[in-house]
């Protein structure tokens, strides 16, 4: 922050995100999480947050010029009592659904279905010390079977493409790097 707080070109600090799912051993894969995302911002009123609060812009609606930094934020927002979890998703449709929509579409059960998800990897690294008692008391199970991994044929061959460019095709990218 110090380093670019008086260049102008800078207005914002862009974090790496580990998205963890189902338990604090598991990270999301697939390409359908963000990878990175503003953290930092420069007091400037002309920012704002952004839809659901996800990122910034600036007035009137531009994308902030950011620098990468080599930091991660551990996003556990996916880490919860599978009925803690569930009552989390109904809560969450809200913002986007009337009731009877919900109501239509979501099935009453009690507990979240942490099965199906596209594609998980190990966490093999360490957590935030301030995590540590957190995850201690941690009170329900959730393993994943890595073989269970699923692609679709789309997300193979931009897999495919990425790696053979290096650049992610169709990534969601609220932000300028500079």
């Amino acid at each position: 922050m110090l380093k670019y707080k008086d260049d102008p070109h800078v207005e914002g600090l862009l974090f790496n995100y580990r998205h963890f799912y189902g338990s604090y051993d598991y990270i999301g894969e697939s390409w359908r999480w963000y990878r990175r995302e503003i953290r930092v911002i420069k007091n400037d009123k002309r920012i704002f947050s952004y839809k659901d609060a996800q990122g910034f812009r600036k007035l009137p609606n531009s994308k902030l010029k950011v620098k990468l930094i080599d930091a991660f934020v551990f996003h556990y927002g996916w880490v919860r009592d599978p009925r803690t979890m569930q009552a989390k998703r109904h809560n969450w449709l809200h913002f986007y659904e009337n009731d009877e929509w919900i109501e239509k579409h979501l099935a009453p059960v009690e507990e979240f279905d942490f099965t199906k998800v596209d594609s998980l990897v190990r966490f093999n690294d360490t957590h935030p010390a301030t995590m540590k008692e957190r995850i201690k008391r941690l009170n329900w199970k959730f393993d994943h079977d890595l073989s269970l991994n699923r692609y679709t044929p789309r997300e193979r061959l931009k897999r495919l493409i990425s790696r053979l460019v290096g650049y992610r095709i169709g990534e969601y990218k609220n932000y300028k790097i500079v």
